[in-house]
């Protein structure tokens, strides 16, 4: 299957390329996937998109306002953030990204003052505005690289990691 990647192929194909049957291919499948391997199946993806909804805002929130702007611009970020201790701090951030994870929202962003890759949590983000001063936009994966989420794959990626299809 490797060897065909990143083409998707059934499991038609595979029974056929290696001379076994579907039922054979399907339960070696689950097999490798109990086993930690990461297949991915188009029709397991389809069916797990139709399951997945977003509510609209139906009200602008300043912050998220200022935040998608300033990854849309490629500008820096001036936000006031609250710690999960109740502290709060002023700075000045260099947006790369945003990620869900555990229901909430996250920017990732280079800090100015740490001088190194933080996640900020929108909830506690206080006040955000763009500024006119023009970044060169951060890898994301890089900053993200040694966090626990390292892992985090764009949405688009699973569509595009198949590996087989039912």
């Amino acid at each position: 299957m490797r060897a065909s990647a990143p083409r998707a192929l059934t499991v038609a194909a595979l029974a056929a390329r290696f001379e076994m049957s579907k039922r054979t291919v399907q339960r070696d499948l689950q097999a490798l996937l109990k086993a930690g391997v990461p297949v991915r199946a188009a029709a397991a993806a389809r069916e797990l998109s139709a399951r997945i909804v977003a509510l609209p805002s139906s009200s602008s929130s300043p912050v998220r306002d200022a935040v998608e702007l300033a990854l849309a611009t490629d500008t820096a970020l001036r936000l006031s953030y609250l710690d999960a201790a109740g502290h709060e701090s002023d700075r000045v951030v260099e947006p790369a990204g945003l990620l869900t994870a555990a229901g909430r929202w996250y920017l990732i962003a280079w800090c100015r003052t740490r001088q190194a890759g933080r996640g900020f949590r929108l909830d506690r983000i206080t006040a955000a505005a763009a500024t006119t001063d023009r970044i060169q936009p951060r890898d994301l994966a890089e900053l993200l690289r040694g966090s626990a989420a390292e892992r985090a794959v764009r949405p688009g990626t699973l569509s595009q990691d198949l590996t087989s299809s039912t």
